[in-house]
Formats: structure tokens, C-alpha cells, sequence
């Protein structure tokens, strides 16, 4: 049997590759799932997004599923306690990071502002669908993301920057930027 033509980030790392085919630019609407995938992102900032993957299943079991409920209640102890943790990535900055930010998402939902809503605002709603043919043509951010980081900066939020929002956009299907020869491409679309 043929392999599929897949995006060539993924490599031929299996973990890698199901993540690309399974996961990567499927859209997700649901506002604790954008939260949790978000804060991934955040601690993918200067790593290899292959890293966080693999360390995924323990970032999640020991930060408490990156539920925001949970996490807005951290105390400085509990911080202290998860840095000695050498399954996740040990970031003092990342990790108090996530906890400031799942107050902030709680303050967004006291307010009546659903997380899901306000960053799908930046698409207006649905997928924006690229049509990139190669790698080199994947931007670093875009004026969407962009203006995502500034919403989330005035709402408090830190490590969402420009480029962490678009590598958020694109892994939850605000943007479709499998390659059109990617067998992904139209499911994703």
C-alpha cells in the first residue's frame, strides 16, 4: 500500500505523523480543548513541537489537564512542586504563564465572553483556507494572529504572541495550511 502525501513537517515519526493526520488543522470549537491546546502551544515557544508531543500525556496528568478551572487556583507551592516534575517542561516563566492565563480565561467567562468565540473571531468564524504548495510559503504569523496576540495581551494573557497564535490557528483549523497535495488538505478544508 501507498503512503498518503502528507505535509513535510511531520517527517516519518509515527507519533508525528498521527498527530499530522488525526489532529493537525482540525477545527475545535470547544472552549476548555482551545484553552488546553493553547497552553501546549505556549510551551512549544523554542521548542520543537515533537518535544511538547511527547511530553504531552505528562504535561496534561501532572498540570491537572490544563482544565482552566483547575489551574487558576495554583498556589505558588504547587508551582514549585511541578518544577521538580522532569516529565514536562520545566519553564518557571511557561508555567506561571498557564496559571495566569487560566485566570484570565475565567475572568473572560465571568464576563460572558466565551474563549471559543473570541478567538474564532479572528477568522470570522470559519477556517481560513490557504492554498500553499510548499513548505517555505508557511508564514510565522499573520495580521489574524497578530491581532489575536494583542486581544489576548489586553485580556491578560501572557506567551501568545503573534507566532504562538498562528501555530495555535493552524493546529486547531482556524487555518488550513496542510499543503494542497497533503491528503489532509480537503478534509480540512
Amino acid at each position: 500500500m501507498t503512503e498518503p502525501i502528507r505535509c513535510p513537517w511531520c517527517g516519518t515519526d509515527p507519533q508525528y505523523m498521527a498527530y499530522h493526520d488525526e489532529e493537525w488543522g482540525v477545527p475545535v470549537r470547544d472552549s476548555i480543548a482551545l484553552f488546553s491546546k493553547l497552553t501546549l502551544d505556549t510551551f512549544q515557544s523554542g521548542l520543537s513541537w515533537l518535544v511538547v508531543l511527547r511530553k504531552r500525556s505528562d504535561i496534561l496528568d501532572v498540570m491537572d489537564e490544563l482544565d482552566p478551572t483547575r489551574l487558576a487556583h495554583w498556589k505558588p507551592s504547587r508551582i514549585e512542586k511541578v518544577l521538580g516534575d522532569d516529565r514536562i517542561i520545566r519553564n518557571r516563566a511557561k508555567i506561571e504563564a498557564a496559571v495566569n492565563n487560566a485566570r484570565c480565561y475565567l475572568d473572560l467567562a465571568e464576563a460572558g465572553r466565551p474563549f471559543s468565540e473570541l478567538l474564532w473571531s479572528h477568522v470570522g468564524g470559519q477556517t481560513m483556507v490557504n492554498s500553499r504548495t510548499q513548505e517555505c510559503e508557511l508564514p510565522g504569523f499573520t495580521p489574524e494572529s497578530e491581532a489575536m496576540a494583542r486581544e489576548l495581551k489586553s485580556e491578560g494573557f501572557k506567551w501568545t504572541g503573534p507566532t504562538v497564535c498562528y501555530a495555535f490557528m493552524q493546529a486547531v483549523g482556524m487555518v488550513n495550511d496542510h499543503r494542497v497535495d497533503c491528503f489532509r488538505y480537503k478534509a480540512c478544508s
